[in-house]
């Protein structure tokens, strides 16, 4: 190509630019002026025509809009494509007033290099490409021009054949152009001419000239003729052939014209036509040319596809399309992408924009712009299939708006969790005080301490729930199954459940079945699932409500139902009530209490003994009825009730034990001590590891409660040492902690533990402990 290389245009005001900006242009053979403000840019883009123009990201999104904004309003750089670059991530503002402003591409932070040479690279090459197709143009429409000024003012070698004497008569040009003398002019003969063209041109000229003899009528010819300075020019011939009054040809009149440059002319755009082939059909990106199709009122309608590269196939999945109109193709296409087109090929302004095509199922980033006038309606559209990228985005929406409803219902929860948490420890703490204040009012220190254990015991559940929660979360729930009678565990239930169920001053119906349902599951999760659904029941249910508790056979599944004719539930949310924290009748019953645990406990439990669970409901203060439904066992009877032995055993009261007690919570360990010794034991305390192995020899326990946290020596480590000592073969280690899990319990029955409780260990538990040793 003649004159410089263009260059690229770089705006930028930092004081040192990104360096791949400056290693892609110097890769890509570019020299680069660097413009540190938008009037300096603005200066230079009237002055020269730049390739390409990159603005570097100024730290304000208005600066840089009103700087691509004014280069688009530049007649000289408002057709140059603009590459907005250097945005930080997350961009802090929509990246498309970029694209409205005019940007072909907007590349965040950090740029890479790859992305920014192929766009780079494929925006120089088409600038040089156009340009060159131009200067071709250009060139003949020039040689066009002189040719035909020539032709107009007779400046041509003008020529005659005699045809019967075979000689050629031309004039000083025709001379000029073969190489003929001067004195030969008039008289040379057809080989003389002949003899300058190009040997490949000879014998298809004569032809011509023969046909053209034999016939009669006119004579055009192309050939090649020899320079005298070496080399060939190209040359039009035409002439006419005269004949005489029997049809016989006698000579031919013509002209030949020197054609080099328009030939020249030609195979270069012939070039530059490959050049942009090869351009159209490597790009990734889906490319096409489009043809406008309008309606009888003008409106567009339609478009045709003239020309389409290979990835736009891949781009679209419409194959074939060369010829055919998008509503063939696609007929439910949307109108509004006929809309946008139809406004580029009358206004000339292109356009960028990202928009859904429904009826291919893909998004599209499109750049469309006019190609040619507008009569011939046609548009050049660049796009690419970020579908998947789109979904990418709605995922990572979708996350988001997920995880801020996580946080949601964590802080709500923990919220409810203090409250929860408060309730039970406020009469704690004033029965503390009640005692320590009145300690000989025997009658009123009897109901404090109710009140007190009550509450406790309501510390203890929410305590178990929050670890059946997570021990759910983790897997680690292990049903211990047995065959047992439906009417059991409803038995059981409704039992735990009473107090809850008396208090609100409910009624409570139990309708058992007249059958037995053998179950083959896990008793105590069964009966904390009735439970949950008694106690749910009982919260949102006002004063003095019915509550009906039903079980029956329905085929090979058993049915339990708990209804009541509470709050109900409002349809929406009839799916919500069992997520975890979820309290949906919480906000028209504060009252209820409760950390939006129990009915997503209830689900679980269920699906783990292999049934499923459902709420139904008429609407809020229309009562809601709970569903539970599990697999009946296939045979087997009720289990028997407890042996003799075990009830015996239960029931009787252990002799006095010699027991040693180890914690390093020493209220925790003086208050467990207390009570053995109140229940008749013997019972000595030891607050830290080392301390209980020096105790042992001297004291000769029966029975050591250990927990097993313990700074210096844990409870697994000293465990270890007493089973290793043969001295202590008879002594029941008893762990206790506030781990309470599957893997917990496994873990101390491995370290040599004989049971294991969960702080804070009842009366009765530590009564039945006592009595098995």
């Amino acid at each position: 190509m003649n004159g410089p290389r263009p260059s690229v245009l770089f705006i930028c005001d930092r004081p040192t630019a990104d360096p791949v900006v400056i290693q892609v242009t110097a890769e890509l053979g570019q020299a680069i002026v660097r413009a540190r403000s938008a009037d300096e840019a603005l200066a230079l883009a009237r002055e020269r025509d730049f390739a390409l123009v990159l603005a570097d990201w100024p730290g304000d999104a208005d600066r840089l809009v009103e700087t691509i904004r004014r280069l688009r309003a530049n007649p000289r750089s408002g057709h140059t494509a603009v590459l907005a670059l250097g945005l930080p991530q997350p961009a802090p503002f929509a990246p498309e007033l970029l694209y409205e402003a005019g940007a072909i591409a907007v590349l965040q932070e950090p740029l890479s290099p790859v992305i920014l040479k192929a766009k780079a690279r494929f925006y120089i090459e088409a600038f040089e490409s156009m340009a060159e197709r131009r200067r071709a143009e250009a060139a003949l429409i020039e040689t066009r021009a002189r040719l035909e000024t020539t032709i107009a003012a007779a400046e041509l070698a003008v020529w005659h054949w005699d045809i019967a004497d075979d000689r050629v008569a031309g004039d000083a040009r025709m001379g000029a152009m073969f190489g003929i003398a001067d004195s030969e002019l008039d008289h040379a003969p057809l080989s003389a001419y002949m003899d300058a063209l190009h040997p490949d041109d000879v014998a298809p000229t004569r032809a011509l000239l023969a046909q053209a003899a034999a016939r009669g009528g006119a004579y055009d010819a192309t050939f090649r003729i020899r320079r005298l300075s070496g080399g060939w020019r190209w040359a039009i011939a035409r002439g006419y052939v005269e004949q005489d009054a029997h049809g016989a040809a006698v000579r031919m009149r013509g002209v030949v014209i020197d054609a080099t440059r328009q030939f020249e002319a030609e195979q270069q755009l012939r070039v530059t036509e490959e050049r942009y082939r090869t351009l159209f059909d490597s790009i990734d990106e889906g490319l096409c040319v489009i043809e406008m199709l309008y309606d009888g009122s003008g409106q567009p309608c339609d478009y045709r596809f003239l020309e389409t590269n290979p990835a736009f196939v891949k781009q679209t999945g419409l194959v074939d399309a060369i010829g055919k109109t998008m509503r063939q193709l696609a007929p439910r296409h949307e109108r509004h992408w006929f809309g946008i087109y139809g406004r580029v090929a009358e206004t000339g302004e292109p356009v960028r924009f990202v928009n859904e095509a429904r009826e291919l199922g893909r998004w599209y980033d499109v750049y469309a712009t006019r190609l040619g006038p507008p009569e011939w309606r046609r548009v050049a559209l660049l796009f690419s299939d970020i579908t998947e990228r789109r979904r990418s985005d709605d995922a990572l929406r979708k996350m988001a708006a997920d995880l801020a409803e996580a946080n949601r219902l964590k802080t709500e929860f923990l919220a409810t969790l203090a409250h929860e948490l408060r309730n039970p420890l406020a009469p704690i703490r004033s029965g503390l005080q009640f005692i320590r204040r009145s300690p000989g009012d025997a009658a009123a220190v009897t109901r404090v301490h109710e009140i007190m254990e009550r509450q406790l015991g309501h510390l203890v559940n929410l305590v178990d729930d929050l670890l059946d929660v997570a021990r759910i979360t983790r897997g680690q729930i292990a049903l211990r199954r047995e065959r047992l009678d439906l009417a059991t565990v409803l038995s059981a239930a409704v039992e735990t459940s009473m107090p809850l169920v008396e208090a609100a001053r409910h009624h409570l119906d139990v309708r058992l079945p007249d059958e037995a349902l053998p179950l083959f599951a896990d008793p105590t999760r069964l009966t904390q699932v009735v439970s949950n659904l008694l106690n749910n029941a009982a919260r949102y249910t006002p004063k003095g409500g019915r509550i009906v508790l039903a079980a029956e056979r329905d085929g090979a599944e058993a049915v339990i139902a708990v209804s009541d004719n509470g709050i109900g539930i409002a349809p929406e949310s009839l799916e919500e009530v069992f997520r975890m924290f979820t309290q949906v009748g919480q906000g028209r019953h504060p009252g209820g209490g409760g950390l939006g645990i129990g009915l997503s406990l209830v689900r679980s439990l269920v699906e783990l003994h292999g049934g499923r669970v459902s709420a139904a409901s008429a609407g809020t203060n229309a009562g809601s009825v709970f569903t539970v439904r599990l697999p009946l066992a296939a045979h087997g009877a009720p289990p028997p009730g407890e042996s003799a032995a075990q009830a015996a055993g239960d029931g009787a009261a252990a002799a006095g034990r010699c027991v040693l007690v180890v914690d390093d919570n020493r209220d925790a360990a003086e208050t467990l001590s207390a009570l053995l010794t109140l229940m008749g034991h013997s019972a000595l305390v030891a607050n830290d590891g080392r301390q209980a192995l020096r105790m042992l020899p001297t004291l000769q326990p029966q029975v050591v409660f250990l927990d097993l946290g313990m700074p210096g020596l844990s409870g697994y480590e000293v465990a270890a040492v007493i089973r290793a000592d043969a001295r202590y073969a008879g002594v029941k280690l008893v762990a206790l902690t506030g781990w309470g899990g599957e893997t917990d319990r496994a873990r101390t029955a491995e370290a040599g533990f004989d049971l294991h409780l969960t702080k804070p260990a009842t009366m009765e538990a530590i009564q039945d402990v006592l009595a098995r040793t």
